[in-house]
């Protein structure tokens, strides 16, 4: 090798030898890693230590699949509201206070009282009740589909009469009517000065005569009166004095 080559290559061996010692002194950029910041810090004398999250409950897919496939809840069946059909017939409980009266109901016979009549057609019925010793009695009812209580009384006073009559004066007359019920004897007139009203047990005569054709009344301690009939008819006085004579009787035994 001749010196001159030789002298080339020491030149640059040790160019090659500055250009590494110049790269390793150069100051480089890059640092060291930083270190990740520090966590708060809580104080734990007033919400204790930190506690650590909760990990997510995993689900099992095959549970996942059931909820998907679960058919919707059947909702529960409504129930009607129970429909009551309104009675047609009546049913009647008859009561007296005769216990052992016989009762009709349009003139069927149905028992002895107290009794029940079941399938009575509805309207007006007719109901006979009678005893030994007493007057029968006929009342009209108005009957209504249902069940009815009906008490019909032997024993009480019944009266509701009413007739036309002409009252005789010494000279002359006058007209009105004669209406009797359980309170007593009434006579309704124009004229005020005959008109009276007196209860049963205030008449102290009562008398009908049928040849006659009149009907006289005298009260206690008052006036008397002849009344006849103002067509001359002599019926009508007598059956308004037998049932005012039955009630004034009926009325007296009490």
């Amino acid at each position: 090798m001749s010196r001159q080559t030789l002298v080339v290559l020491v030149a640059g061996a040790l160019v090659g030898v500055s250009v590494l010692v110049g790269l390793n002194m150069k100051p480089g950029r890059s640092e060291s890693p930083a270190a990740p910041p520090a966590a708060p810090v809580r104080d734990t004398s007033v919400h204790g230590p930190p506690v650590a999250p909760t990990a997510p409950v995993a689900v099992p897919e095959t549970l996942r699949a059931a909820r998907r496939t679960a058919p919707a809840p059947t909702p529960a069946p409504i129930t009607p509201p129970e429909v009551v059909e309104a009675p047609t017939m009546a049913t009647l409980h008859i009561t007296s206070d005769v216990p052992g009266a016989q009762v009709f109901i349009d003139r069927k016979f149905i028992g002895v009282a107290p009794v029940t009549a079941d399938d009575v057609a509805p309207g007006t019925r007719q109901i006979n009740v009678s005893a030994p010793g007493y007057d029968g009695v006929v009342e009209s009812v108005d009957i209504a589909p249902g069940s009815r209580d009906v008490m019909i009384s032997l024993k009480a006073i019944r009266l509701d009469e009413s007739i036309a009559v002409t009252h005789k004066h010494r000279l002359g007359s006058c007209k009105g009517r004669l209406i009797a019920s359980p309170d007593g004897l009434r006579y309704e007139t124009d004229n005020k000065d005959d008109g009276f009203t007196v209860p049963l047990s205030g008449i102290d005569t009562f008398t009908a005569d049928f040849l006659a054709k009149n009907l006289k009344v005298k009260v206690k301690g008052g006036r008397s009166y002849d009344f006849t009939d103002p067509g001359g008819k002599a019926d009508p006085l007598y059956l308004f004095h037998q049932a005012v004579e039955k009630a004034r009787v009926k009325q007296a035994a009490r």
